[in-house]
């Protein structure tokens, strides 16, 4: 009966366990990166190398690149999904959820089988008579690049196919009843209204994508250290002071991204509860 009165009491349970799992933690990294004395002195130690100001720029240009080519995927593929039959519909939505189940490692390694010199992509080319030898594949910034797409598509389809399913048919209908043909439709009407979804997919994609580690870790080379793997370095090297400096900078970048689609857009328009 108390918890019918005060069903506030229910989230007790999830509180505590942020609490203690999550914000304590977060608040200790913030307390070790400011050093002794709180002369921010790792700050200084970590940003003062030339290595971590260029893997933070190439962790930035990935993160941004990954966000590009993952929207011009996922556009086209949340339009016809919402365009076509329901049976067409469930079996791309499948083909787009059944690996967003399966372990990233599992599926990076199965990247691995792929792209590697004897792997599946080289044999086949081999055997088609296009290639003399094998393409160097994996352990490059390429293999990267599919990797992480192939991660985090399902995080752009979902916003988008959410936005597109909100839009109000009749808007559609009244402008195929003025005349607009299918192109202008799209135009002035579908990309508008499903922008939120475009903002809301492509900023969770850049910030997944800014945190990345196992991906990038097994198929990709030396050249392409992200934040994440640096950071796991310096606590290999026992420079935790270093660690949780970068790691403090990683998630202020994070927050402002987020902070900055909150500003944009609003969880009511992305799940179509707005007028």
């Amino acid at each position: 009966m108390t918890l019918l009165r005060k069903p506030g009491l229910l989230l007790v349970p999830l509180m505590a366990f942020l609490l203690v799992f999550y914000l304590l933690p977060v608040a200790l990294m913030l307390l070790r990166s400011a050093g002794e004395g709180w002369t921010m002195a790792p700050f200084a130690e970590a940003f003062d190398s030339a290595v971590t100001l260029k893997v933070f720029a190439f962790t930035v240009k990935v993160a941004v690149l990954v966000t590009l080519l993952t929207l011009l995927l996922a556009y086209p593929l949340a339009y016809f999904i919402v365009t076509t039959s329901e049976r067409m519909a469930a079996l791309l939505m499948a083909i787009v959820l059944v690996p967003f189940w399966t372990s990233i490692l599992i599926r990076s390694y199965a990247w691995m089988v792929l792209l590697g010199r004897q792997g599946v992509i080289n044999e086949f080319l081999s055997w088609a008579g296009l290639i003399d030898a094998p393409i160097r594949m994996l352990n490059t910034t390429f293999a990267v690049y599919v990797g992480m797409i192939h991660v985090l598509l399902p995080f752009m389809v979902l916003p988008i196919l959410s936005a597109l399913k909100g839009i109000d048919g009749r808007l559609v209908a009244a402008a195929e009843n003025l005349g607009a043909g299918a192109p202008s439709v799209f135009r002035h009407v579908i990309l508008p209204l499903s922008m939120p979804g475009v903002i809301a997919g492509s900023v969770l994609v850049f910030v997944l994508a800014l945190g990345f580690y196992i991906t990038p870790a097994l198929i990709g080379g030396p050249q392409d250290m992200m934040i994440s793997m640096l950071i796991a370095q310096k606590v290999e090297l026992y420079e935790w002071s270093q660690a949780s400096a970068i790691a403090a900078v990683l998630l202020v970048l994070t927050l402002a991204a987020l902070a900055l689609v909150g500003r944009l857009v609003s969880i009511d328009r992305i799940l179509g509860r707005s007028s």
